[in-house]
């Protein structure tokens, strides 16, 4: 089992900045994927990044240039750094840990980011 915990939402105006992070403890397989989701009222849950273990990642064209995800391996902790943050950003953010030895799904409570215009 792998818990989820996330911390870092909040408020701001759009053009600001905030950085999300996420920290997994529990039963923890060196090959995973951490990622985030986001969902908006009224709208499907969409991936917003994803980084594997190794380092590589991809991301969302709505926010290419704008987020960076990254991780610490030792901490099995994932962060989001987002920077000129648009109103349409507004959502509640999940975290996601995917164990590929299990091929097991692992998510977050979630964390409300509002951007204001």
């Amino acid at each position: 089992q792998v818990q989820l915990v996330e911390s870092g939402g909040g408020l701001v105006q759009a053009g600001g900045s905030l950085r999300l992070s996420c920290a997994a403890s529990g039963s923890i397989f060196s090959i995973n994927l951490m990622g985030w989701y986001r969902q908006a009222p009224g709208k499907q849950r969409e991936v917003v990044a994803r980084i594997s273990s190794g380092g590589s990642a991809n991301y969302a064209d709505s926010v290419k240039g704008r987020f960076t995800i990254s991780r610490d391996n030792a901490k099995n902790t994932v962060y989001l750094q987002m920077n000129n943050l648009k109103p349409e950003d507004t959502a509640v953010y999940y975290c996601n840990f995917f164990d590929m030895r299990s091929q097991s799904d692992y998510w977050g409570q979630g964390t409300q980011v509002t951007v204001s215009s």
